[in-house]
């Protein structure tokens, strides 16, 4: 009886630290560009760089240095920034100076997973940046994943913002 008592204890335990990965990072990037990886770059984070992050995230970055993939005029991220409590890894892929593609990688949060769904990311699709560093349409929310939502616009922005920091020229 207590074996099973302790069992059931593990598994509820396991589960409440569980993260919900829907695609690995290294997937992502693989899948972005079409099984061939280009080497990863770094983007430091200095300067006006820093204060246009700080400005974007509504906090410190807390990195030195980004990394990202490209080719051509193709860039993709895989960002973090934290919902309620936990981080959401979302990868973000920019073509054009416009969004690709959203989509959440790995979500940490208790409630709002609803942002992963193609419903929610598919709004990003087609998105720029403003000179103001919004995005140039207005992102419906869900209710009760206004946090995460809230996350994930503001890695879309940032994601759009870095593109423009990198030479896309061929």
């Amino acid at each position: 009886m207590h074996r099973i008592a302790l069992v059931i204890l593990l598994l509820v335990t396991a589960s409440a630290v569980a993260r919900d990965i829907y695609q690995q990072p290294e997937a992502f990037i693989k899948d972005t560009f079409g099984g061939e990886v280009p080497k990863p770059r770094m983007l430091w984070i200095n300067g006006d760089l820093n204060m246009d992050i700080r400005d974007i995230l509504g906090h410190e970055p807390g990195v030195l240095r980004i990394r990202y993939w490209q080719r051509d005029a193709k860039s993709a991220w895989i960002l973090e920034e934290t919902g309620k409590e936990k981080p959401i890894t979302t990868g973000i892929v920019i073509h054009d100076h416009k969004i690709e593609r959203v989509k959440v990688l790995i979500y940490r949060e208790s409630r709002g997973m609803e942002v992963r769904y193609p419903f929610f990311t598919d709004q990003y699709k087609d998105a720029s940046l403003q000179k103001d560093k919004q995005l140039d349409r207005t992102i419906d929310g869900i209710s009760g994943a206004t946090l995460s939502v809230r996350a994930l616009t503001k890695l879309a922005r940032l994601a759009l913002y870095l593109h423009h920091h990198i030479d896309v020229s061929p």
